[in-house]
């Protein structure tokens, strides 16, 4: 194999591909990056078994051909390179070693035989639709920080991705939650995807997908079955195994009757919250609301550093309440919020409470209280 690229879309292409391959692996194939050199392109695939992700980039083939070479060491060699630099590529005939030669520079890497890197068999594919990246992107980006991280649960270590009839309209929902809260977005559902199975996608996966969706003017084709999901954007294509597991019934704990409305500035709480918070210990967290006409008070209370509280101007006319949250949890909710405003719906103390995205009506975030 002989090829020739620059060095800037060689790059690219590694930065998406070698972020899959695991820094310590006890199968060495999976450490490395397959190259296959054919007509005018160059494409790499990596995988950890359970997601695989490919791009083709434009490349000068002298000669074609197909290797594997240890991903991230790649990766920093290419990285280091002069920008705009032509990088070229070369195997050894009996196709041990690749030489890696750009300017003055010259690096010989060990290879691993392609015919050993493993093929995650994608099978056949029910459903296929396409996606505004932007869509794809708000999908993800509003749900994914509930994704839970405890493995015993592991059905709630993904996004689930359903459709749902919402008043005769179809719509195509993302749900996550670690069971202290849930965020829930959707957006009309795109042809193609009637009927579709519910799905879980890993996190690992929503992470690298989150990545690549960065385009806004990308479409996205999405094909998916019951164990596997493939996602093509632009060059890029993204192959992943499902989590096998059934999602809880997440609209049984989204409450109906919170009756008291409290509207907040939204960027004057989340900065209360920050401040206040710094004095809690790390373990507890834990924020208190006591909310009543026209204002809302933070307090935190720590025995071993002392206490904090701060008032704040907000819309509330129903009886006066006490209610305690994770501040953490607070402050991710309000990182998600795009308008300047933010609605709690409350019931009591003990009870869940619905957070409402002023300015976009598709999305909601539902927190459990704390005790304080």
């Amino acid at each position: 194999m002989r090829v020739i690229l620059e060095r800037s879309n060689l790059l690219k292409s590694l930065n998406h591909v070698h972020r899959v391959v695991e820094r310590r692996n006890t199968i060495p194939i999976l450490s490395n990056v397959l190259l296959s050199a054919e007509g005018a392109t160059l494409e790499m695939k990596a995988t950890d078994l359970d997601l695989e992700v490919t791009e083709a980039t434009p490349a000068k083939v002298e000669r074609g051909g197909a290797t594997t070479v240890p991903a991230h060491l790649l990766y920093d060699i290419v990285r280091k390179l002069a920008d705009g630099a032509e990088v070229m590529l070369k195997t050894d005939e009996d196709g041990n070693a690749m030489t890696v030669t750009s300017g003055r520079s010259s690096f010989r890497l060990q290879c691993l035989p392609q015919s050993d890197f493993p093929e995650l068999s994608a099978g056949s594919f029910s459903h296929i639709f396409r996606l505004d990246s932007v869509a794809l992107k708000g999908l993800i980006e509003k749900t994914q920080f509930a994704i839970s991280t405890e493995e015993t649960r592991y059905y709630l270590n993904g996004i689930y991705l359903h459709t749902h009839d919402a008043d005769g309209k179809l719509k195509l929902r993302s749900v996550a939650t670690d069971g202290h809260r849930l965020a829930r977005a959707e957006i009309d559902a795109p042809a193609g995807s009637e009927g579709m199975p519910g799905i879980i996608i890993p996190r690992k996966t929503v992470s690298e997908l989150q990545k690549l969706v960065d385009d806004p003017d990308v479409a996205v084709t999405t094909e998916l079955s019951d164990t596997k999901i493939r996602f093509t954007i632009g060059s890029v294509v993204l192959t992943s195994k499902l989590i096998d597991g059934t999602f809880p019934d997440y609209q049984r704990v989204i409450p109906t009757g919170n009756d008291k409305k409290l509207i907040i500035d939204r960027q004057s709480f989340a900065a209360a919250v920050d401040r206040v918070s710094t004095i809690s210990s790390e373990r507890g967290r834990a924020v208190k609301l006591s909310i009543g006409e026209g204002q809302v008070t933070l307090a935190v209370n720590n025995p071993d550093s002392g206490s904090a509280t701060e008032e704040l101007a907000a819309d509330y006319s129903s009886d006066a309440i006490e209610i305690g949250f994770n501040a953490r949890y607070l402050l991710d909710v309000a990182a998600q919020l795009t308008g300047t405003e933010a609605k709690f719906m409350l019931a009591d103390a003990g009870s869940p409470t619905l957070i409402h995205d002023m300015a976009d009506e598709t999305t909601l975030y539902v927190l459990m209280p704390m005790r304080v």
